[in-house]
């Protein structure tokens, strides 16, 4: 499984929502998918999977409001 279908698997678990990922680049902050709360469950999911740290005083939502971007982020943590 690549890493993007991984990360959409997360957000469909976090959020209940069956057509999160359909385009990959679509803002999940601006249309309301993820929320502060849901946030939180998602980066520490991803810190689990894929065995990376997220410091919360590092996160900036920009960097993360994207399927595409949040693959971005996991692929430059993991090296």
């Amino acid at each position: 499984m690549d890493v993007k279908t991984e990360i959409i698997d997360i957000l469909k678990d976090v959020t209940g929502l069956d057509n999160v990922g359909a385009d990959p680049d679509e803002d999940l902050f601006a249309d309301g998918i993820l929320d502060s709360m849901a946030t939180v469950e998602v980066l520490v999911t991803l810190q689990d999977k894929f065995d990376i740290e997220v410091p919360v005083s590092e996160f900036d939502r920009s960097q993360w409001s994207s399927v595409n971007k949040i693959a971005d982020r996991v692929g430059e943590l993991e090296n």
